[in-house]
């Protein structure tokens, strides 16, 4: 795992500075520094003052997850060509553009020349389209007031043409100059093609149109790999990450396109790489896999990665790590579908995760039998006798008769899972155990405990009524109120307590209940 993280905007001239300040302290025979030497592997000299430049180099690169001081280097001139800033596009005050553009002023700038200038076009296209940024259906619907204000702004903007999804206004463009379709431009400097499957606007030809469009740039170059580094992070938004769409905002502010399986195998057909790591994490959230099988039959988890793997090298998994990502997350959600279909497709079910243990230990600590027997009946190796894990994967399945057994059994069994998974009430109440949370209480978890709702893993971040507060679950939320939940911590990322969470997610019941027992009302704080 990588030591450290690069910033929002790597410079390679701040990371030689990094390496020289490095050689610098190894030569002085600084304890820290020859410690990072060691840790990466890298060769120390018997006379560190003849620590050379291109060891601290190695070190430094190593220590930010590459193999090799070329390859970092090679990484950030990938960077800077593909990095696609959200923040450097600014919404006009008011969320409108300018009056004078509006009316129709052809000096607002040289992308587009005609009766409405560039900036009309271009804010047009900055509503239209997915940006994993401020996304949602109010946008969609004023791109469409502009559009129906302004039916013009199509005539010499293509990428204002591909984002309304207007064929005839495309295929004029394109006719007249093929140089278009692989030219960069619009607000965020991406190609037509691009806007066209980031759009979320009712085609102008009807559903059907947009399939028209898609094969219309297809056939005159488009890059069916196009992608750009969403705020410079590693992992790439490709079309077909467009197309499948969702993601953590969800299905309604980031929803797949209407046409998204079929958008998706014209792409693959010719030629996308169906390894695509920003596809598979946006729609990991909901247990629908139609992706994934189509993904599958093109080649998923297969092959060295394609181009994006060719540019990122070290900093994008594998093919084969991608999928084993997937087969965590289903295990963890109980998305026992996903996972017979992962194990059909030959994922890996015997390597340990990172946290060491194997699938099937997973599954069993996430207290979903079905998907341990289906991941022994694939193959996997049966888990070894652990009584705390045994205790923790009954008391997950409130099954009261086994978690008496292993008591009685295994004195101090408890107390070991307790000193295990101490935040283990939180995950159980993130995933609405209501019966779970009762019975945990019982065996001891505190259940004002900070920990992690969205993944089995120990980091303090909010308890369990934090998580009932924002799923609206009065019951819960008052269950743990009678076990002595205390309703006036803060949760540790974004410091609110259980009352905040209640509020910002609009739970008037959960306010309701709050309340009288948070001391102050819970005064004015930040909410996730």
């Amino acid at each position: 795992m990588p030591a450290r993280s690069l910033s929002d905007h790597p410079n390679l001239e701040h990371l030689r500075n990094q390496a020289r300040a490095l050689q610098r302290a190894v030569r002085r025979a600084d304890p820290d520094a020859l410690r990072r030497v060691v840790d990466r592997g890298v060769d120390l000299p018997a006379d560190p003052t003849s620590f050379a430049l291109h060891g601290a180099q190695l070190v430094l690169a190593r220590e930010y997850g590459f193999a090799s001081w070329p390859r970092l280097r090679r990484y950030l001139d990938v960077v800077a060509e593909y990095r696609w800033d959200v923040s450097t596009v600014t919404e006009p005050a008011g969320g409108e553009v300018a009056d004078s553009a509006a009316a129709g002023d052809e000096a607002a700038g040289d992308e587009a020349v005609g009766s409405v200038g560039a900036d009309v076009a271009d804010e047009f296209c900055r509503l239209a389209c997915l940006t994993y940024s401020d996304d949602g259906p109010p946008r969609w619907q004023r791109a469409a007031e502009l559009l129906a204000r302004h039916p013009e702004l199509i005539r010499d903007s293509v990428w204002a043409a591909a984002a309304a999804v207007n064929v005839d206004a495309l295929r004029r463009q394109v006719d007249a100059d093929p140089s278009l379709v692989r030219r960069r431009g619009g607000p965020y400097r991406w190609r037509p093609l691009y806007y066209l499957v980031y759009s979320r606007l009712e085609p102008a030809g009807g559903r059907d149109g947009v399939l028209e469009a898609v094969r219309l740039l297809l056939r005159h170059g488009a890059d069916p790999d196009e992608g750009y580094l969403w705020n410079g992070l590693p992992t790439p938004f490709t079309l077909l990450t467009g197309a499948f769409g969702e993601g953590e905002q969800g299905p309604v502010r980031q929803p797949r396109h209407p046409r998204s399986v079929q958008i998706a195998r014209l792409l693959l057909e010719a030629g996308a790489n169906p390894n695509d790591g920003q596809t598979l994490y946006n729609r990991m959230f909901r247990e629908d896999d139609d992706h994934l099988r189509l993904l599958f039959e093109f080649g998923l988890g297969t092959g060295d990665g394609g181009v994006w793997k060719r540019r990122l090298g070290d900093a994008l998994d594998s093919p084969a790590d991608m999928l084993r990502g997937q087969l965590s997350w289903a295990i963890d959600h109980g998305f026992t579908e996903r996972v017979r279909l992962l194990a059909r497709h030959g994922v890996d079910l015997v390597t340990p995760f990172d946290d060491r243990r194997t699938p099937v230990e997973r599954a069993r600590l996430s207290a979903n039998r079905d998907i341990v027997e289906l991941l022994l009946a694939h193959g996997a190796p049966a888990p070894a006798p652990d009584p705390v894990d045994d205790l923790i994967g009954a008391a997950m399945a409130a099954d009261r008769a086994a978690v008496r057994a292993l008591v009685a059994a295994h004195p101090g069994v408890a107390e070991g899972a307790r000193s295990r998974r101490p935040g283990l009430i939180v995950w159980a109440a993130a995933g609405g155990r209501r019966e779970a949370v009762r019975l945990l209480a019982e065996l001891g978890f505190d259940v004002s405990a900070l920990g992690r709702g969205d993944t089995p893993v120990e980091q303090p971040w909010s308890t369990a009524l934090h998580h009932a507060a924002a799923d609206g679950d009065l019951e819960l939320a008052s269950t743990l109120l009678a076990l002595g939940a205390d309703p006036n911590v803060t949760d540790l990322r974004f410091g609110t307590t259980p009352l905040g969470w209640a509020r910002h997610f609009e739970r008037s019941d959960l306010v309701a209940l709050l309340e009288p027992v948070t001391a102050g009302g819970d005064p004015a704080v930040s909410t996730p």
